[in-house]
């Protein structure tokens, strides 16, 4: 048993010891908070030693005092004449405090704490307390003198604050060096302490940065009335100019939601436009905000009669479970329009302490009134929660769960539907990816026979999720740069076939690591690399395999999506994979020469005739085209909201920008965007449905070709009744 603990022990500082790395290095050396000017000869693994030493040390003063990251970084000391000290922390007012630090780093999670460190440390306090500050360099030598002076007005507590990079703790003889040193200081009265801060306290405090702020909200109601059992509630109206003051809390005040805000969509265009252009009827049309808060506080404008005053309302740990796209709208009125501000909002707000699982209820019950996605009640999930924490941990990733124009762009982290294919194509059992082939829907299926347990129970690791995402993504891109070189049978597998290829690329790929921390993501680099060469020589191997099996007449769409079928295919090509005979050289659904297409019908009428996507989903603007993408670079980069919009089914401009507002065609759109960012050379035209992707990563030009193959590929029953006949 002893030894089954030490080997999880060590795990566990293994894993800290790396997300501790991570969050160190973003915050505080890759903005240049923490200086490296005197460290000009070091290189390699000692310069890195040194760097994440010193923002070891910045977090443990804001462990200590609360500091902000910049505020932190100011008292690091380290280095050339640093007397042992590696930083020194003053806290100033009623309750002034001096801070000591000194951290020791180590990448394996073994700091050792040596009593000549503490030693130093002590020595160096002495220095302080004499007044000898020449012996520090500039800026121990003016933090020195600042400490001394708060020292000088009065009793000031003193702490050695110890920071090591170790989950053991410390011997007691390392203790009982801090404390026998500390008796120098003390003989009248206790003024020096200490503190030892270690792997598991350091590893907390990175994660807690991480985790969203609490959301605290004001609420002013009139008229209102409260009910107080079973949970404490209140009804009112409160004012639209303070509803928009609660964006500044951005998706954190959406967190108990099941889904974000949609963006900008016709609906909520029409919210804007009762909020600027007739205020007075807003409350009449609108079904109002449902808030649930932890706990609240109350203040009456009455005694006697207080409900003919107004009340004021402080909610604590407040997220919005209903109306959040009314919250969005409101905002967006006020800013543009000053009359927006005195339009009345409902507002039902309902207290539920820890009342855990009724909060879940309430945010499930208030949205069955408006049209709600398998999806977004997974967003209640807490694996869901879990796996955004290790995203942003481990990899520094946005992982976004809710349905939201907010998903993340490719370099900066996936979605959950995203991770969800990913995951089901990496799954050995190929039945997961043949049952969404058709419908991304059975993803969320809950229970035994569900789809969502087998991707996400246990938890997934957040390199299994990203490295998958990033081997489906280049199988995508392939299939997308193979298409126009076949024709017939082929060219409907590279359709429909996404998913099944996916599949069969991670069993030749070598996956023994995939899920194995890899901060710097070789397995992945690797991996991806590998993908375009096994895509070419798997899709006419299994065209080939279809074909012996089923026929050349089968429905291609029809196999890829049918779990035995599928799974025979799969388990067919992998054999002559290791068999002698080895996969088919014939390609048969290869283009011979260049031929001219026929032109296939207009890619947003296909989508908006067959209600192909939701109203509202979202959509992010590709940046696959180089030239393009480097001359709009900057101009993107000003404004998020420029690279986003969402989808209407409207037949000619189905492209509502989140940027304006307004509705355009996808060219129009584009050539626009042109406009406004002065791109002197840009083209005539476009393919606007070429660059707007969706939430599954296909353009809208890939999802309106596999749709329109699904309409022009016959079924099976008619294929044989025609060769009946």
């Amino acid at each position: 048993m002893a030894n089954k603990h030490a080997g999880r022990d060590s795990q566990d500082v293994t894993l800290q010891v790396r997300q501790v790395s991570q969050a160190l290095k973003s915050v505080y050396l890759d903005s240049g908070l923490i200086d490296s000017s005197d460290l000009a000869g070091k290189s390699g693994e000692d310069l890195e030693k040194r760097m994440l030493s010193r923002a070891l040390t910045a977090q443990a003063v804001r462990i200590v005092t609360g500091f902000s990251p910049p505020e932190a970084a100011l008292t690091v000391i380290d280095g050339i004449a640093d007397k042992g000290i590696d930083a020194i922390a003053v806290v100033e007012g009623p309750d002034p405090h001096v801070y000591l630090v000194q951290a020791k780093w180590s990448k394996d999670g073994k700091a050792k704490g040596e009593r000549e460190a503490v030693w130093e440390l002590l020595a160096g306090l002495r220095l302080i307390d004499d007044e000898d500050f020449a012996a520090f360099n500039p800026r121990g030598r003016q933090l020195a003198e600042y400490a001394k002076a708060v020292m000088a007005k009065g009793p000031t507590k003193v702490t050695q604050v110890v920071v090591l990079m170790r989950a053991d703790e410390v011997s007691e003889g390392f203790r009982h060096a801090l404390v026998d040193g500390e008796k120098e200081f003390n003989h009248h009265g206790d003024v020096l302490d200490h503190r030892i801060i270690l792997a598991p306290e350091v590893w907390a405090s990175v994660r807690e940065d991480l985790a969203p702020r609490p959301v605290q909200l004001t609420a002013d109601l009139f008229p209102w009335f409260a009910v107080s059992v079973p949970y404490e509630s209140y009804q009112g109206i409160v004012e639209a100019a303070q509803v928009a003051q609660w964006l500044e809390y951005g998706a954190n005040l959406f967190s108990l939601n099941i889904r974000n805000p949609l963006g900008r969509t016709p609906i909520n265009n029409e919210l804007i436009g009762t909020l600027t252009e007739e205020p007075d009827n807003f409350w009449y049309f609108n079904n109002g905000v449902t808030v649930l808060c932890e706990s609240v506080e109350r203040t009456h404008q009455a005694i006697r009669n207080p409900q003919a005053r107004p009340i004021t309302l402080t909610l604590h740990n407040a997220s919005v479970v209903n109306g959040a796209q009314t919250v969005r709208s409101v905002a967006e009125a006020v800013a543009a329009d000053e009359n927006a501000a005195d339009a009345q909002v409902g507002i039902r707000i309902i207290v539920t302490g820890k009342a855990v699982e009724f909060a879940k209820r309430t945010t499930q019950a208030t949205n069955r009134q408006n049209r709600v996605e398998p999806r977004d009640f997974i967003a209640l999930d807490p694996v869901q929660a879990g796996i955004l924490e290790e995203m942003r941990a481990e990899l520094g990733l946005e992982y976004s769960v809710r349905r939201s124009e907010l998903d993340p762009t490719e370099d900066t982290g996936c979605s959950v539907v995203e991770a969800a294919c990913a995951l089901a194509c990496a799954h050995p059992d190929g039945q997961y990816a043949a049952r969404m082939a058709t419908n991304l829907d059975v993803l969320w299926e809950r229970g035994s026979q569900g789809i969502y347990e087998q991707l996400f129970r246990p938890q997934p690791s957040a390199y299994l999720l990203w490295n998958s995402v990033q081997i489906l993504r280049e199988v995508r891109r392939t299939l997308h740069t193979l298409r126009p070189r076949y024709e017939g049978r082929g060219a409907a597998l590279t359709e429909h076939g996404l998913y099944l290829l996916a599949h069969l690329v991670f069993r030749r790929l070598d996956t023994e690591s995939i899920d194995e921390p890899d901060p710097n993501q070789g397995w992945a680099t690797a991996a991806v690399a590998e993908v375009p060469g096994l895509v070419k020589e798997l899709l006419p191997a299994v065209a080939e395999a279809i074909d012996e099996l089923y026929g050349e007449r089968s429905q291609i769409r029809a196999v890829c999506a049918d779990v035995a079928r599928s799974r025979e295919v799969a388990d067919h090509v992998m054999r002559l994979l290791v068999g002698a005979e080895g996969l088919p050289s014939a390609d048969k659904y290869r283009r011979a020469s260049p031929q001219r297409k026929a032109r296939r019908p207009n890619a947003v009428h296909v989508l908006v005739d067959k209600r192909v996507l939701d109203e509202g989903a979202p959509l992010v603007l590709t940046t696959a085209y180089p030239v393009e993408a480097e001359a709009l670079k900057d101009w993107l980069a000003q404004d998020e909201k420029r690279g986003r919009a969402t989808w209407t089914n409207h037949r000619t401009k189905p492209i509502l920008w989140t940027a304006d507002g307004k509705q355009y065609s996808p060219s129009g759109l584009i050539t626009r965007m042109w406009e406004l960012a002065e791109w002197e050379k840009r083209p005539v035209a476009n393919q606007g449905t070429a660059r707007w992707v969706t939430e599954t990563g296909e353009t809208l030009a890939d999802l309106a070709w596999r749709v329109l193959g699904e309409l022009e590929e016959p079924d099976e029953d008619e294929t044989t009744a025609s060769a009946s006949a």
